[in-house]
Parts: C-alpha cells; structure tokens; sequence
C-alpha cells in the first residue's frame, strides 16, 4: 500500500516507540542510518553513486555509521522520502527537492530553475554566496538539514512524437515534467503530469503522455526513452543545472559531533562534483551513440520558442519566491548572486565556449 503522511507520521511515533527505524539514528557510539531514494536500480550510475557515497562515510568513520541504501519504492514510496526523512520514519534522504514543491516552492531554487544557475554557479551561490544559510532555514521548518550531494549539469529539453515549431504545439500536450519548468508549460496550455522515472517509457509507448524530459542522453537512453519517441530536443531552458539533496533528519543531524558533520559536508561537495563529472563524460559517450544510430532526430529549440519560455519563466520563477519572507529571501539572494554571476560566465565560459568553435 502507498504510504501517506498521515502514516509516516503514525510509523515515526511508532518506530521511537518500540526502538525501530528512528532509535539507531541518535544512539550513542556506533550508528545503523537509512537513506531513502527516488532513483531505481534501472538508473545508470545514480543509486550506485548513493552507495558509493554511504561506503565513502563508513569508511571514513571506520564503521562509526554505516547508511544503508534504499532505492525508490524499497522502503517508502518514490516522491514521498521527503516526508518521510521529516517524520523520522528514515534518517535521510537523497533526491531531487523540486519533487517537494508543494512544502515550499522556495525548494526549486536549490534543485533547478528555469534559466537560472548552472551547475558551477549554484554550488558557487550555496557554498559561497549565501544560499546554504537560508536553505538551512527552509529545511529547518521541515525538520530537515539539506546539503548538494550531485548534479547532471544542464539537461535536455525532452522527447516528443513530432516536431515543435511553435509555442501553440504544447498546447493539449499531454507532458512529463516536474518543479518550475511544469508551471512554464501550463501556461502554453500543455497537460503536465510528474511520474518517477521508472514509469516515463512504459507512459509514453502506451500514449498515456505526448512528450517527455528526463535527464539527458546516458539516463535517458539507459531507461528507452529513444526508442519511444523519435524527436529530441535541446537545450533544457528547465533544468540548466539539475542538483540532488540530501536531506539529513534534523535531529539526526544534530546527533552528530562537530567532526562527524564536516565529514558529512565534505563527502556531500566531493559528490557534488563526481556526480557531475560522471554525467558529463557519460552525457558525451552516449550523444556519440544516438547520433550515429540515426533514429532520433536531435533539435534545438528555435530561438523564438526560447524566448517564449523565457518571458514566462520570469513570472513563473517570481511567483515562487513572493511566498513568506524565508521565500523573499531567497529569491532576492538568487537574483543578487545570478546578476552578478552572469556577468563573470559571459566573458569567461561562455566566450571561451564561443572561441573554442572559431574556424
């Protein structure tokens, strides 16, 4: 049966109860944590990198706490660890916050925003520019420490049946996609619908959905996604920069010693950019591949739909920082910082990019 709050709620009390889930969590001496997850077993490179990280802080504890590793649907159900790792019902959580938007909007500023930071600029803005202070005020309410744990770098714009024209083409498209981007597409008039990735292929083969985004060419390839639809297009104006929490049970958090939450800290960044390399390299490898099969036809949005998607991301990002003042924060120090980071990565990456193509 799914679980529901109401039951994570009743399975926290019960656990601390009877000395099950919860208690190990902040026993003294050594530790048996659990770590929930959205990502299947079907998903290259993503639990095994969650696992890798467990094994990294085990052994570094020298067996101090060891994090056993559930992947979507093993222990709680996919898009409900958030919930869970907030009752108590597991010690933490690894997984994209845009799939918890109903707590807070404010949570998509931390995962991806539509034309927003890329993978470099937001780990500059939390780890440097004061977004992971606030962030630990957003997660606090939930009873939630969060840390960047990974990123796929910027994604791509989706798989579609047909080609994309006009903005009019989304427009009764039955459409996968989670966080802001979703909110973007509403507007074009396309029917948006989240599913977990396990659930994306078998939806667009049937008919169920139209289109879909996913990841990028190594996930999605890795789950059929190419041989479900013969269109894809890029960029990912949704998800420059796609970034994983996780997201540590609050007292679980403050059950930890000054060193054992540094360790945390710095295992979480070393992901951060493994992960990103990972996805990069294996991004590359598999482009190669489907270009050289020649059954997708691969596109890029036409500048004019881009513009269209950016003129609505505008309000679409504005409206969910205007919540609480936590939220206004937020936004404000995003907006201050993408200002100012932008002016940098125009005259330094994106020239350089630009040059690198000179003949």
């Amino acid at each position: 049966m799914p679980i529901r709050r109401r039951d994570v709620l009743a399975g926290s009390l019960a656990a601390a109860a009877t000395g099950g889930l919860s208690a190990p969590a902040i026993a003294r001496g050594r530790r048996q944590l659990t770590m929930v997850t959205d990502w299947t077993e079907a998903m290259p490179g993503v639990l095994p990198g969650v696992r890798l990280l467990a094994q990294t802080i085990e052994e570094a504890t020298e067996g101090q706490i060891k994090i056993e590793v559930f992947p979507a649907n093993g222990l709680v159900r996919a898009f409900e660890t958030f919930d869970a790792v907030s009752a108590g019902v597991a010690d933490m959580y690894h997984s994209y916050d845009g799939y918890f938007e109903k707590h807070s909007p404010a949570l998509n500023f931390y995962c991806g925003v539509p034309f927003g930071f890329t993978a470099s600029e937001l780990f500059a803005w939390v780890h440097d520019g004061g977004g992971q202070e606030l962030w630990d005020m957003l997660g606090a309410q939930f009873n939630i420490k969060p840390l960047l744990v990974g990123s796929t770098g910027t994604q791509m714009g989706g798989w579609f049946n047909s080609e994309v024209t006009s903005l009019t083409a989304f427009k009764g498209l039955r459409y996968r996609m989670p966080g802001l981007g979703a909110h973007v597409l509403r507007r074009l008039g396309a029917v948006v619908v989240s599913l977990p990735g396990g659930e994306i292929t078998p939806a667009l083969k049937s008919g169920a959905i139209d289109a879909s985004e996913w990841i990028g060419p190594w996930q999605d390839m890795a789950i059929g996604l190419h041989k479900a639809a013969g269109y894809y297009y890029y960029p990912g104006f949704h998800e420059p920069c796609t970034a994983w929490t996780l997201g540590i049970n609050k007292r679980v958090w403050e059950s930890f010693d000054a060193g054992e939450r540094r360790l945390f800290e710095a295992c979480a960044a070393a992901t951060y950019g493994k992960t990103l390399a990972n996805f990069n390299s294996n991004n590359a490898i598999s482009l190669r591949k489907l270009r050289d099969e020649r059954s997708v036809k691969i596109h890029k949005f036409e500048d004019l739909l881009l513009k269209g998607f950016l003129k609505i991301s505008k309000d679409v990002v504005a409206e969910a920082g205007s919540g609480d003042d936590l939220s206004r924060r937020i936004f404000a120090s995003y907006l201050q910082f993408r200002d100012l980071i932008m002016d940098w990565s125009d005259i330094s990456e994106r020239a350089y990019l630009n040059s690198r193509r000179l003949v």
